[in-house]
């Protein structure tokens, strides 16, 4: 990857040079996008201050490059990083200066930002237990990692339509979202061997789509090979013209699942001609000694080696304080054999700790995130920072938790919410089974923030469904309508997912009280 880095230093100077032109007005906002995106970096509202995201391949971090991540934030006066939820972390309200700095020097660390945005492939998502999750169906982690290296390899070269996703799930979990992406890999067993359930040209977003199911069990040899087909298909089928019917899924709605399909065998029988992409990987296993202890938690998981245990930790609105990043650094450093994941509803998993690491690291951060499911919700950025930003994604979330404060109000029965600023699904409102989408609407005369309900969302192997939409809800009305839905479950002692189950029509009359 020597010979790619030069590459990509070489781009920086004029990067850098376009974005003083930006700053100082010399180019437009759609002009430096076009520019920027590929790299990386977007502008906040207002173009003053940036945004750049560190493509942490795959969530896969060790010590070292999470002490580089915390040096790098902490150089430039940052309080906190964004955890996101493809498996990223963004860092905020930089100079523009600041970002080509941290992308030249992140190269030096084996960390790009290349293909970070903009019509590329991106980050390929990775269920974060894979390897030690107790069920799964084999560990799918190295396929990943394979599958991040062969796209950067010619992430500077590439001229999509849009942007590409790929994705690795470990079981019928589906916790990478295989069955709305691009390409997804899902992990299943058939009569004792291992292979992958394909998933094409699915996504969230406008006109969100399930994805196509491959009709044919893919041999675990053969994923660069599929995964060199979609690009070709997506190069040769997707729309150029038209931006806002450029993904995948819009070839589908084009041609249909049928001719679609067609069309993707062909592509890859001619890639299986001409290349030789098999893979042949060798899972690495964790030999370390594990201590049992008898302790429940909702962020402890017990893993398959025996005697050892994931933490997993949610900072509010993915958006984790540099201090508590220091006291992590300083608590993890000397553990052997720890992994450390990033999630696809930004938190991290830190992994391969024995009974009593566990129980310190679970100690350290029960102040640092969420401990109940709603406390853990996957929330994007939204306004004031982003620039097609509709509402305050991260104001509402603050706004639940505070009102459930001043209530004195705490419970598991609500579920992880999801919460986009937009319909861009950035915080995956779509797949949530409670999801709030960013809106302006006229409401008793006035144009006010709301967010649009949508209900019922589920990406699983043999259950995928998007939210069905509610209607809007005022933003300041939200916390005590939640509110309200926990007090409706904790009256009846049933979790929300059990509640839909059997009381739609119940749950839709008290929705409807909020809808405006």
């Amino acid at each position: 990857m020597e010979e790619l880095r030069d590459i990509l230093l070489n781009e920086i100077p004029e990067f850098r040079e376009k974005g003083h032109k930006f700053v100082n007005g010399e180019i437009s906002v759609n002009e430096f996008k076009h520019a920027s995106g590929g790299m990386g970096v977007y502008a906040h509202r207002g173009g003053k201050e940036f945004m750049i995201r560190l493509r942490t391949a795959s969530g896969v971090l060790d010590i070292e490059k999470l002490k580089y991540i915390y040096d790098c934030a902490k150089k430039y006066n940052l309080d906190k990083v964004h955890l996101t939820t493809r498996q990223a972390i963004q860092l905020h309200g930089l100079g523009i200066d600041e970002v080509c700095d941290i992308m030249e020097d992140g190269l030096k660390h084996g960390i790009y930002t290349r293909g970070g945005g903009g019509n590329f492939p991106r980050n390929v998502a990775l269920s974060p237990l894979s390897g030690v999750e107790i069920g799964e169906a084999f560990d799918v982690t190295e396929y990943a990692l394979k599958v991040n290296e062969y796209l950067m390899k010619d992430i500077y070269k590439y001229k999509l339509p849009r942007k590409l996703k790929v994705s690795f799930s470990n079981s019928s979990e589906d916790t990478a979202n295989c069955t709305v992406q691009d390409l997804g890999f899902l992990a299943v067993k058939e009569n004792g061997e291992e292979f992958f359930k394909l998933y094409i040209a699915g996504g969230i977003g406008k006109n969100p789509a399930k994805a196509v199911e491959y009709d044919e069990l893919v041999p675990k040899s053969d994923v660069l090979y599929h995964v060199q087909a979609m690009i070709e298909l997506f190069i040769a089928e997707g729309n150029y013209e038209n931006r806002n019917k450029a993904r995948t899924r819009y070839i589908v709605a084009s041609m249909g699942e049928e001719e679609f399909l067609k069309c993707y065998k062909k592509h890859l029988k001619e890639v299986k001609e001409r290349e030789n992409l098999d893979l042949n990987i060798e899972n690495k296993t964790c030999k370390k000694k594990g201590s049992k202890i008898d302790l429940q938690d909702i962020r402890l998981i017990p893993q398959k080696q025996e005697g050892l245990y994931s933490v997993y930790l949610h900072p509010i609105g993915g958006q984790l304080k540099l201090t508590d990043l220091e006291a992590l650094i300083n608590a993890l450093e000397s553990i052997e054999d720890l992994e450390i994941r990033l999630s696809m509803s930004e938190g991290v998993y830190f992994r391969n700790l024995n009974g009593e690491e566990a129980k310190n690291i679970l100690e350290l951060t029960k102040t640092m995130g969420g401990n109940t499911p709603i406390e853990q919700t996957s929330c994007c950025i939204g306004v004031p920072t982003c620039q097609i930003g509709i509402g305050e994604s991260q104001g509402l979330l603050h706004s639940i938790l505070d009102y459930f404060k001043k209530k004195n109000y705490t419970t598991n029965k609500l579920p992880r919410i999801h919460i986009s600023g937009c319909t861009s699904s950035c915080g995956t409102h779509q797949i949530g089974i409670i999801g709030f989408g960013g809106k302006k609407k006229k409401i008793d005369g006035e144009l006010k923030e709301a967010f649009t309900l949508y209900v019922g969302g589920v990406a699983k192997k043999d259950n995928v469904k998007l939210g069905e939409v509610y209607g809007d809800i005022a933003s300041d009305k939200i916390p005590e309508f939640l509110y309200n839905l926990g007090l409706l479950l904790d009256e009846k002692n049933i979790n929300f997912e059990e509640y839909l189950g059997s009381n739609v029509e119940e749950f839709k009359e008290f929705a409807n009280k909020y809808i405006a």
